[in-house]
Order: structure tokens, then sequence, then C-alpha cells
């Protein structure tokens, strides 16, 4: 580890992990301290424990708040799904955890998979800013797109409004599932979520170590065992960069 790899990563002397409390399967809890427990800030710690730094999170709301705070001097890395339109001020690492989106429909939905969803008429209710949201707003052709502030709020939007689909990832539609007699959960995915570590884009140093620490901590069993350590389903390991 050289020196100005860590000038750049934690100029401050301190580790600064932004990590988004929204992602139920990556932030599982928080200890006895309020602090986020979780994959997330397992692998934050790991990426601090290689530097020699100590290490604080920074946790946020919501990934749009984290992804908008790069460039603020607010956090060193941030966790969260790699996306082009945060790319574009974000250097991420491959992903090193994936988790399937896909959609449920109503009891009684004549949508049966998903290519039947981008069509004149549907109304899909999403999660604003999230990774998937983001994925939708890019390639949703024909249907609409109604957003929510949270997962919770889309969840009621969608039973409340009769709306035609939710969007989500794959775990959590499984609970609203559970909670709406008759709904379907579409075979698939249309997208997977690629949780990474990203640094400011002038970071390039640091944005090679990063890389360099993920796919070691993919080959090693790093991120399995962690999965493991927290029980979490619905995650897995994402592939080889």
């Amino acid at each position: 580890m050289t020196s100005d790899i860590i000038a750049e990563i934690a100029p401050h002397g301190v580790l600064r992990a932004g990590i988004n409390l929204s992602n139920f399967l990556l932030v599982t809890g928080r200890d006895e301290h309020g602090s986020p427990v979780g994959v997330a800030p397992d692998m934050a710690r790991a990426v601090a424990e290689r530097l020699g730094v100590p290490l604080r999170l920074v946790p946020y709301a919501r990934p749009g708040i984290l992804a908008d705070a790069c460039g603020t001097d607010a956090w060193d890395i941030g966790l969260i799904g790699a996306e082009p339109q945060r790319a574009e001020t974000i250097a991420f690492t491959a992903a090193y955890a994936e988790i399937e989106a896909t959609f449920l429909v109503p009891a009684g939905s004549p949508i049966t998979a998903l290519d039947q969803v981008d069509r004149p008429g549907v109304r899909i209710a999403s999660t604003a800013r999230a990774a998937y949201d983001l994925w939708l707003e890019r390639n949703i052709r024909h249907a609409a797109l109604v957003h929510a502030q949270s997962i919770d709020g889309a969840f009621a939007l969608f039973r409340e409004q009769g709306l035609e689909a939710l969007a989500g990832l794959r775990p959590r539609l499984i609970a609203d599932h559970a909670a709406l007699p008759g709904s379907r959960i579409l075979e698939g995915s249309f997208m997977t979520v690629q949780q990474a570590i990203g640094t400011a884009k002038r970071n390039t140093r640091a944005a090679a170590f990063l890389r360099d620490f993920v796919e070691e901590a993919k080959r090693t069993g790093l991120v399995a065992r962690l999965i493991g350590k927290h029980g979490v389903k619905g995650l897995s390991v994402a592939p080889a960069a």
C-alpha cells in the first residue's frame, strides 16, 4: 500500500464510507451504537483494514442522495449500485454482489411475462432514483413510471392506486407478494443491480486499488462469507470482472 493511494482515498486520515440505508439486503440492522451493520458496512471495514486507517460510516437514507454527495468531501468511498448515470461522477469497481430486479403484478393481471410490461396503459410503481428505477427510466418506452420516494411508498402507490406493476428487488417483492393475496412475481429479471464500491473520478489511484480489492474479495470468498454471516437471501456474489 503506497502513501499516495492512502492520501487520495483517505485524505483526512480516516476512510469515510457512504452507506445506503435503504438497501435492506446490504444494511440489515444497527448495532448498539446505532451504526449500520450488514454486508456493505463490513465491505467498507475490510477496505479500511487493508488501508490501515480508521473507518467512519456516513449513512444516507437513499442512494440518490449518496450519489449526489460525490465531490462534496462528504465521503471517500460510496457503496451503492453501479449505474451509468452515477458513473458520470463516480469511478465504480465491478460489482461485488448482484440483486435481481423484477415486477410484481396484482391478482388477475393479464401480464404474465417481463416483455408484456412495457406497453401503453401499464403504470409501473417504482422507487425514485433506485438503481433499477434509473434503468427503467432509460429503457421503458411505452409504460408510465409512477415514482415514490421510498420502497414502502412505491408499494403503497401500487396497492392504493391499483397500478399494473410494481418494480423492485426480488427479495422485497417476495414480502410484498405475501401481503397481497393473488399477486404474482414475474419470472426472470429485467436487470440485476450491480452493488459496487465507488470513489470520485479524480481519484485514479484509489479507483484502481478498489477495483483490485473487489476482485480479490470475490476470489478469496470474502463476499460470500459476509453474505453468510448476515444471513442475506437474494444477494449473490458477482462474477469476476
